[in-house]
């Protein structure tokens, strides 16, 4: 058997249906971006300002979270055009908590068009990273030097699956 057929496959998890938060913001947010972009075709704008609105949804519909995958290394997260890998190594605890993000503020990053994704900040949690399609199916996972929070659609399940110390 090679090695590659012996490593075992990757855990892998759904990411959690969209809140009603996501989908409003979502909706709301590309119909805003498709309007803006009928009136600056409408306006005759030169150059490539009239795709602004387009490039931005583009740009984020390239981040939403597609789902997650646990090998015994890292914890992968897929996006539209790549995978985030964070190491597993360093992982200390995991948990689910639904309220993970309550009262939060985003630092830098995605306030819900197609995910929250980004850093974000608030008084339980200090600073963290999220991948959130639904904040109330939040896992919390604490890293010796950070603390991340992703949304699965079975929280339990996913973290039955780490590895945890």
């Amino acid at each position: 058997m090679s090695p590659a057929a012996q490593r075992p496959q990757p855990a892998t998890f759904h990411p959690a249906p969209w809140s009603r938060a996501l989908k409003a913001i979502s909706s709301l947010s590309t119909l805003a971006l498709l309007v803006g972009q009928v009136a600056l075709w409408r306006s005759a704008l030169p150059g490539t300002i009239s795709l602004a609105p387009l490039g931005l949804l583009a740009g984020a519909a390239l981040f939403a979270v597609r789902g997650f995958a646990i090998s015994p290394e890292a914890l992968l997260i897929h996006r539209l055009g790549w995978t985030t890998r964070l190491p597993l190594a360093e992982l200390r605890s995991a948990r689910v908590q639904p309220d993970a993000m309550r009262r939060s503020l985003r630092l830098c990053g995605n306030g819900g068009l197609f995910a929250f994704s980004g850093l974000f900040r608030n008084a339980s949690l200090g600073c963290y990273r999220a991948w959130v399609t639904d904040p109330h199916r939040s896992v919390v996972l604490h890293f010796a030097r950070r603390t991340v929070v992703v949304s699965p659609a079975d929280p339990e399940a996913f973290v039955q699956e780490l590895p945890l110390p």
